[in-house]
Parts: structure tokens; sequence; C-alpha cells
């Protein structure tokens, strides 16, 4: 018989991208009169994200998961074996229904402590090929949601569940007279929007800033450069505002933009393409990545979603290249993100969670 107190446990971490589902699912839970319980490392970017929510937060060991030779992985090997052992602890106190992972290197200790309970593991990949993590976690999980169809090329199929993105409904709600306000801007001239994550990208950045003359003469430039990377020199330039980063203004800027350059986390491209908003990724680079985002932007490209520029490539000649080629076919570019039906609400994916265990 089921506690009359139902619990889930949420992990993942490492990245925005590893916690922003989980967060977005919390209130579904909560409304479903479901305590959700957030296990994370001790100092991860996790941590910042959940607790700004009102759920509780339990930390536990973790160690980085690496693809190449290195001393350090011999020293994480225990930092991993502690976490499962903190991660057993939590679960046999909290005695919750399911985890629910979103990947990262923290979630491993916690999906091999879920499974030594007999505790069902459901898992989330929103990249076109799975991380090492959710590699790792998929052997021991119940189920594997994935973004991409694609991705169920690289995960068993008996196990696996096509869900597409998660609809941040709020995002679809964008005013353009609201746009207009805070920005500042007008319709006038063409808008678009440079977005480099929560710790923004220098490369992005630089470009901005080196070319801000150039872009300003035939665009207004909306720029969110990330936490720390104001330029208090640009602060008054015409045609140009910049924020470290926006929330409840996002889905705002972008209904006015033309074209929104950035990189190419799934999320991210995935809440423009429900948008229609044409784009230009500018995929991280195999030196900073393991190759998710450059395996993203090719599918959109493929799609006919997006343009790309590999960032060793980012010159204003190819950026002016690329707006161009947006323009001349920005009719089919938003007719190919029409086509596109696939996403899923937060509530419909904790409704189908519980289901799943009341099953």
């Amino acid at each position: 018989m089921k506690s009359s107190k139902r619990k889930v446990i949420l992990t993942g971490g490492g990245t925005v991208g590893h916690v922003m589902l989980n967060k977005l699912l919390i209130p579904s839970f909560q409304n479903n009169n479901v305590e959700p319980v957030y296990i994370g490392s001790k100092n991860g970017i996790e941590k910042e994200i959940i607790s700004s929510t009102s759920i509780r937060y339990r930390n536990i060991s973790s160690g980085k998961l690496r693809r190449y030779i290195s001393f350090e992985n011999l020293k994480d090997i225990f930092k991993v074996t502690k976490g499962i052992f903190d991660a057993r602890k939590i679960l046999k106190k909290e005695k919750p229904e399911l985890v629910f992972s979103k990947g990262g290197f923290v979630s491993v200790p916690v999906v091999l402590a879920a499974k030594t309970l007999k505790i069902p593991v459901y898992i989330h990949e929103s990249d076109l090929t799975p991380g090492l993590a959710n590699k790792i976690s998929t052997k021991f999980a119940t189920k594997c949601y994935v973004t991409f169809k694609k991705t169920m090329d690289y995960l068993p199929k008996e196990k696996t569940e096509y869900l597409g993105p998660v609809i941040r409904e709020e995002l679809m709600s964008g005013n353009r007279k609201k746009g207009y306000e805070l920005s500042g801007f007008n319709a006038e001239k063409p808008i678009i929007m440079f977005m480099g994550g929560s710790l923004g990208s220098k490369s992005i950045n630089e470009f901005v800033r080196e070319n801000i003359d150039t872009l300003t003469q035939k665009f207004q430039v909306i720029h969110l450069c990330g936490k720390d990377n104001i330029d208090e020199s640009l602060t008054h330039h015409k045609d140009y505002i910049q924020f470290e980063f926006v929330r409840d203004e996002l889905a705002h800027f972008i209904n006015i933009s033309d074209i929104v350059i950035g990189r190419s986390g799934a999320n991210a491209i995935y809440e423009l393409l429900l948008n229609k908003k044409p784009m230009i990724l500018i995929p991280l680079p195999l030196t900073q990545s393991r190759g998710d985002q450059l395996e993203n932007a090719q599918y959109f490209l493929e799609q006919g979603y997006a343009k790309v520029i590999q960032e060793e490539n980012l010159t204003l000649q190819n950026f002016n290249t690329a707006v161009i080629d947006i323009n001349d076919s920005r009719h089919d570019i938003i007719m190919n993100m029409k086509n596109y039906t696939g996403g899923f609400k937060p509530d419909t994916l904790v409704s189908k969670l519980l289901n799943e265990e009341e099953v």
C-alpha cells in the first residue's frame, strides 16, 4: 500500500538544460498532491536554480563523467560511489514512488541507488544523441523519454518513448506591444536577438560588440549576454539593449524578433521552433562540448528550421550571408515550422509518470 503522502525524486544537473524541465514539472506534481524532492550536487547550478522554488533540496557527493583517460577519473570513482550511498540514504528516508532524471553526472548515483532499492526510474533526454550520463542511466531505467525521434536509434527501443519538446506556455504568449515597450524599440527597423545562455557566450558576445556599429545600421539589437557580462561602455548605444538574462520579458522579446541568434541547446532551439521564429545557430564546437550542439544544429538545418554558422566561421560576412538566406527563404522556414506538430505540456508528462506507477 502506498504512503498517503506521495513523493517523487527529481534529479539532474551540471547545466541549465539538465534542470529546467525538472523545474517546470514541480508545480504540476504539487497540483497533483505529490511532493517533489530534488537531489543534486552540493555546489552545482541545479542548487541555484531549484533554490528559487519551494521544494526541498538534498545534496550528494558526485564526480564528473569523462570520456577520456585522466587521473581525476580515479578520484571520481570514489565520489560517485559515495554519491550512491548518499542517494540510497535519502531514497530510503523519502520513499518516493519514482525517480525522474534529466541527466548530467549528478544523476547517475541517484539512478543507481534507485535501482538497488527497486524504485522505478524515468529519464528524459533532450539532445539528438544521449549524453554519457543518460547512456549509463538508461540501462537501469524503466523508460526514457526523448525530444528527437532520431534519438530512439541510440537507445533500447523497448524502453524509449518519443515525446518531443516541452511546451512552455508562458513563452508562447509574447505580446508585440509589450516587447516594444520593454526594449524601447519599434517596427521601423528589423529586430534581432542574440542569446548566449545563462552564463553567456564569449564568442557571441565578442562578435556582437566588435560589430555593434555595423549591426545597428541595419538592425535593432537585443543582446542577452549572460551573468556578469554587461559592457557598461555600450549602455547608451543607439538601437542596442543588453541584459545579463531575462525571465518574463523573454516571450515578448521573442515575439518582436525577426531572427534569433544563439547556441543550439535542444531546449532553446525547440522553444524557438514552437514560436515559429527563424534562427541562426552557432553550436558549441567540439573543443567545448561532446558534439551534441553540432548534431542538434545540423538536424535543424536539415529540417529547414535554421541556418548554421560554425563558431570558427563566425564573421560579419558569414553572418550577413545567413541573414540574407533567412530573409530570402523566410516563408519556407516558417511553413516548415508550422508543419511541426510535436511537443508536450508539463502537466501531460506528470500525468503520464503518475499513471505509469498506478498501472
